[in-house]
């Protein structure tokens, strides 16, 4: 998601977004669908966000 997704959803849902936390990871949007390096950047970059989710 970028900054300008997250935008579109406040936009879109304000009352089911309120006082939710929404990641923003700035992943650029030039890779194939499953291409590999993408699937590691993601797993990454939101590891420490499910382990905050876990304690």
């Amino acid at each position: 998601m970028e900054k300008k997704h997250r935008q579109r959803l406040i936009e879109k849902f304000p009352d089911e977004i309120n006082e939710k936390k929404i990641i923003i990871l700035d992943i650029e949007d030039n890779y194939k669908y499953m291409d590999t390096e993408l699937v590691e950047i993601i797993k990454t970059s939101v590891e420490p966000y499910l382990l905050d989710l876990s304690e």
